[in-house]
């Protein structure tokens, strides 16, 4: 999953640290999601969305080549 965190992080001039403290993850996991290297909860992306001063989760996370009418 692509993200816009360090984009928007840098907007409000916050650092990963600081990132990881208001949404309760360590900074390795803020560093995860950042690379997509790492999917987030439901909760954890709509903390992250909400902490950057988003409004729409889709702001800051994209789905990549994800074909949503998949059969199952």
């Amino acid at each position: 999953m692509k993200t816009k965190i360090k984009e928007h992080r840098k907007e409000l001039k916050m650092t990963q640290e600081e990132l990881a403290e208001a949404v309760n993850v360590t900074r390795q996991t803020i560093i995860a999601l950042e690379q997509g290297r790492y999917n987030p909860s439901l909760i954890l992306a709509y903390k992250v969305t909400k902490t950057l001063k988003k409004d729409h989760i889709e702001d800051i996370f994209l789905l990549e080549n994800e074909d949503l009418n998949t059969k199952t």
